[in-house]
């Protein structure tokens, strides 16, 4: 039997899809990490990537807020979007998630940063 959320996100795939003026940015939480990925999906292939996983940031999670983790993520990926691409407009893909709590603070600290979606 497949889960609700997997439901909600084939349903936003068949909708969402990313070229190269405007990758796809797909985010993945778990119960311990959060993953994002800039996707241009013409090509499948990834541009830009980071995870709460990383070496840099993991060292993060001795404070164990995950706001605060969630905003060094953000920052981190407008860097490497700005240091390996010109792209300013994305298409979001929740995966699957509510668009609340953590997937939606993810959201604003990109729009605070410049990020168009």
């Amino acid at each position: 039997m497949i889960n609700r959320r997997l439901k909600i996100k084939y349903r936003i795939k068949k909708k969402v899809i990313g070229n190269k003026d405007m990758p796809r940015l797909s985010v993945f939480k778990s119960n311990k990490h959060f993953y994002v990925q800039l996707i241009d999906d013409t090509l499948g292939n990834t541009l830009v990537s980071v995870s709460s996983n990383e070496k840099k940031l993991l060292k993060l999670f001795i404070k164990k807020n995950k706001m605060f983790i969630i905003n060094k993520i953000s920052t981190e990926f407008m860097k490497r979007i700005k240091n390996n691409t010109n792209i300013n407009k994305i298409v979001f893909d929740r995966n699957g998630y509510p668009y609340h709590g953590l997937i939606k603070y993810f959201a604003e600290c990109l729009r605070n940063q410049g990020l168009i979606f």
